[in-house]
């Protein structure tokens, strides 16, 4: 399904990507939770991230009509997890900002997809070290339309059938986030079929 990525280029690559970071990072304001995911403060996205405070997140599964799941690899000027692989998209919940909404701007800042692209929550993951205490909604869609990586975020993505994704995260899980494999454990385990196209 190759003829469905169509990545995007930036002015100056590396530069670009790495300036880029470093300002998201100052600048994006994230709400601070309780063990409950009550939110009691605010913090940048780098403050959070060096405390370990509480904050949200969330991971969209996309899956073409074939049934394969969009995965990817993350930009190696990631302050969390560079390089490996993850989610077809995710992202942290902006201050003020409602778990759907950001898993639709989330959709299309780093895919192209519409904010509006029909979302099915599947799971909520625990605030805890293997998720970078975040609190995490897990929703799946089915892609309607080609999928546009943005290069800031993503260094490559391809199309995998479960079957092959389940082989290779068991030969080398250390390719994958720990939210990834977060994510992966618990719908294998518990919902099955439900990571496929229903």
């Amino acid at each position: 399904m190759d003829s469905l990525l169509q990545p995007r280029t930036p002015p100056n690559p590396s530069l670009w990507i790495l300036e880029c970071e470093i300002e998201l990072s100052e600048r994006e304001i994230f709400d601070v939770v309780n063990s409950v995911d009550e939110v009691i403060g605010m913090a940048t996205r780098a403050a959070a991230h060096a405390s370990g405070l509480r904050h949200r997140s969330v991971h969209m599964l996309v899956f073409n009509a074939a049934g394969e799941l969009y995965v990817q690899r993350r930009s190696f000027e990631k302050d969390c997890s560079p390089g490996l692989w993850d989610s077809s998209a995710a992202g942290h919940v902006a201050t003020g900002e409602n778990y759907r909404l950001a898993a639709g701007r989330e959709l299309h800042e780093e895919l192209g997809l519409a904010q509006n692209t029909a979302l099915t929550p599947l799971f909520k993951l625990d605030a805890c070290q293997a998720t970078g205490f975040e609190f995490t909604w897990v929703y799946r869609c089915v892609a309607t339309a080609t999928v546009v990586p943005d290069p800031v975020e993503i260094i490559e993505g391809r199309w995998c059938g479960v079957e092959h994704l389940a082989k290779w995260i068991d030969l080398a899980p250390t390719d994958f986030t720990t939210t990834f494999q977060s994510i992966w454990s618990r719908g294998v385990d518990n919902i099955g079929s439900r990571l496929a196209v229903e």
